[in-house]
């Protein structure tokens, strides 16, 4: 009889303290759907975002956060204050933020949530109950590795919502665990929470003057050790089409297909500028959606690049295989809109590295190898570090993002919590208290 694994350990002892109740959280917060909205106008894009913020608000104020605010826009605020209000040398803490979101993804399934823990994975094929969903090591070689691992899934029909709802079950823990000891090092920390990054929404209306940090990390990758301070720079792009439509048995010189001429448009744009031909630092033209009647049709896609030229490149493509396409069927009326979403924040975070070296320092200290990556694609860093508050992004142990095959690693996720609470301990050194002090004054 074969032996079930042994258990992963921990990366550490304050990890394997803080499983517990973050594990609690966040199967508590996954049940609660908070899919965001593409074509809504509102801020929250969803009323749902909004169940999930208030009981973060009674949360937040349970365990002593001060400042505790549910805005009119979906955002929650509050403040873990330092045990002190300045270092030794009477320089003044500094204040430091950290940052996730509580929508989940518009892409896969997200109502009715149900979370399954697989203690000690075995390293075999995990069968989900609904939607006959199978989570194959030989197709998921991050799974591969985590023999022993407590690994969470969904059901097999929704998505599990570690995106992001693992950054947010994590940086509740960590402030739970620096509220209850107040001994420990640490800033002023302020936390937000904040809506529709699913949608590149999410801070669009973020009070950078009222949070008041010089710095601040989302808690939104993937792999342990990750820490990033580059992504994409990011467009969408809306191509609509006009025709004429008539009856088919009549149509002939008459009817201008514009569902057809739409199919033209998708087929054209080159196959090795795809996400799914792609990878590293090659940018691509990414079609998430086509709709059409013989009347009108709308394609919407994402462009995406590291480089600014290149992501200009992209959309100059799709304009000009859509103006072949007017020419041939002058008739039709065609448009193409493109909207900037978010930069890429490498140059904002640039000019203030100690954001990233705290960063470095306490995933080292958490005993995790540091993983420096770009990210193919973006989090409310992106826009926020534009916007004057330089914001990297750290790891959750969340995978398989925006699927019904999303999964987490519980011994991850509590490195995670780990992770912020050593971030915080790090922002009390003197060479950062000075650096942040620099910056402020500056």
């Amino acid at each position: 009889m074969a032996q079930s694994p042994t258990r992963a350990p921990f990366t550490s002892s304050l990890a394997q303290e803080l499983a517990p109740g973050l594990l609690d959280r966040f199967q508590r917060y996954v049940r609660v759907s908070t899919q965001s909205d593409r074509d809504a106008t509102t801020s929250p894009s969803t009323a749902r975002q909004l169940d999930l913020s208030r009981i973060l608000v009674d949360e937040l104020r349970a365990i002593g956060l001060q400042d505790v605010e549910l805005d009119g826009d979906g955002y929650v605020y509050a403040t873990l204050p330092a045990p002190t209000p300045a270092a030794p040398d009477g320089t003044p803490w500094p204040v430091v933020g950290l940052i996730a979101h509580v929508d989940t993804s518009p892409d896969a399934p997200g109502e009715g949530v149900e979370p399954l823990v697989h203690e000690a994975y075995d390293g075999g094929v995990i069968h989900l109950p609904r939607g006959g969903t199978v989570l194959d090591p030989e197709r998921i070689p991050e799974l591969a590795s985590r023999v022993g691992h407590d690994v969470i899934t969904a059901s097999g029909d929704t998505l599990l919502g570690a995106d992001d709802k693992a950054g947010v079950a994590e940086i509740v823990t960590a402030l739970a665990h620096l509220a209850a000891h107040p001994e420990l090092p640490r800033p002023t920390l302020r936390v937000c929470f904040t809506p529709d990054e699913e949608i590149g929404r999410g801070a669009h209306r973020f009070d950078i003057a009222g949070f008041g940090a010089v710095g601040a990390y989302t808690i939104d990758g993937s792999e342990p050790g990750e820490l990033q301070d580059e992504t994409f720079t990011a467009a969408e792009a809306i191509v609509t089409i006009e025709g004429h439509d008539v009856h088919p048995g009549f149509a002939t010189g008459k009817l201008i297909n514009a569902a057809r001429l739409g199919a033209r448009i998708v087929a054209a744009l080159p196959p090795e500028r795809t996400p799914e031909a792609t990878s590293g630092r090659d940018g691509f033209i990414h079609v998430y959606e086509t709709s059409g009647t013989a009347a009108r049709a709308e394609i919407r896609a994402i462009l995406r690049d590291f480089d600014d030229e290149l992501l200009a490149g992209h959309a100059d493509l799709l304009r000009s295989i859509v103006e072949e396409v007017a020419a041939d069927e002058p008739r039709a009326k065609l448009h193409v809109e493109v909207t900037p979403q978010y930069p890429n924040m490498r140059e904002h975070i640039a000019r203030f590295p100690a954001v990233v070296t705290a960063a470095e320092r306490a995933i080292k200290a958490e005993g995790l190898a540091l993983v420096r990556t770009p990210i193919r694609g973006g989090t409310d860093g992106s826009q926020l570090s534009a916007m004057g508050l330089p914001t990297p992004n750290v790891f959750t142990g969340g995978h398989e993002y925006h699927s019904v095959r999303e999964w987490a690693s519980l011994q991850e996720m509590s490195a995670a919590a780990a992770t912020i609470v050593r971030i915080a301990e790090q922002w009390t050194s003197d060479e950062l208290v000075a650096a942040a002090a620099a910056a402020t004054a500056a």
